[in-house]
């Protein structure tokens, strides 16, 4: 909720509430909805005033929420297949893609559709300078020789909090995090790739442009922390206990 305060601020939208009282009104929700499994939480600030026109300022906010059920939005288990896409990350100069914002959705909706439709399961998308982004609507990580690394914020990508936590996962277990630029190339090298994000959790890629990566099977690196991640995101990890709140008690 704290990211989701600075993105207001990019957007100007008025958010009337502070990060303790959204977290209060999430569980408030997960329990009006009644809701004991996995599910989905969206919280969206929004211009509400009844008018046309296309602008920021002098406008009126508002607030909402809701909660669903939600299994798992991709194979987490088995490993994807994927390709790079021919559509472009959105740039931070158009639409700044390091915040959720409802409008980019239409750039990860292009990218998926068009890899879908093409037989696979997620697209890869690259920057306008041509390196990798992120997929549709997920953040990379790929393993190589003993390394995780990721693309920076830099190359257009969702500042996501899954993915600052599969960083701080690594660190814990000793496993070396390099950000930087990542080229196309560089994916059909790696020993091990996947994504990570609220929806697709933490999927092992196994096949870019109809190459194998690595074994054509989830790696190590990706089951080991895939595994942490799981276990600590409902609460089984006393050192991750700080990432997740009790809804019923």
């Amino acid at each position: 909720y704290e990211r989701l305060h600075r993105s207001c601020r990019i957007m100007r939208i008025g958010l009337p509430y502070t990060v303790d009282q959204l977290i209060e009104i999430t569980g408030e929700v997960l329990r009006r909805s009644k809701l004991r499994e996995d599910a989905y939480i969206r919280p969206l600030a929004y211009m509400s005033s009844e008018l046309i026109g296309v602008r920021l300022h002098d406008l009126e906010s508002s607030f909402t929420m809701f909660a669903v059920p939600f299994g798992n939005y991709v194979d987490v288990e088995g490993g994807l297949s994927v390709c790079g896409s021919a559509w472009r990350r959105v740039d931070d100069n158009a639409i700044p893609a390091r915040c959720k914002i409802t409008g980019s959705y239409v750039n990860a909706a292009l990218a998926k559709t068009e890899a879908q439709e093409a037989g696979f399961d997620e697209a890869i998308v690259l920057t306008h300078d041509g390196h990798v982004s992120e997929g549709s609507a997920a953040n990379l990580f790929l393993v190589r020789d003993g390394r995780l690394i990721t693309a920076p914020a830099t190359d257009n990508i969702l500042e996501g909090i899954v993915r600052s936590s599969v960083m701080r996962l690594a660190a814990d277990e000793g496993i070396p995090v390099d950000i930087r630029s990542i080229d196309r190339t560089e994916l059909y090298l790696a020993d091990e790739l996947f994504l990570c994000g609220t929806g697709v959790q933490m999927s092992a890629i196994t096949s870019v442009d109809h190459r194998s990566i690595g074994s054509g099977q989830p790696g190590p690196v990706t089951q080991r922390l895939s595994r942490i991640y799981f276990e600590a995101v409902r609460g089984n990890v006393e050192r991750y206990k700080g990432w997740v709140t009790p809804v019923y008690t």
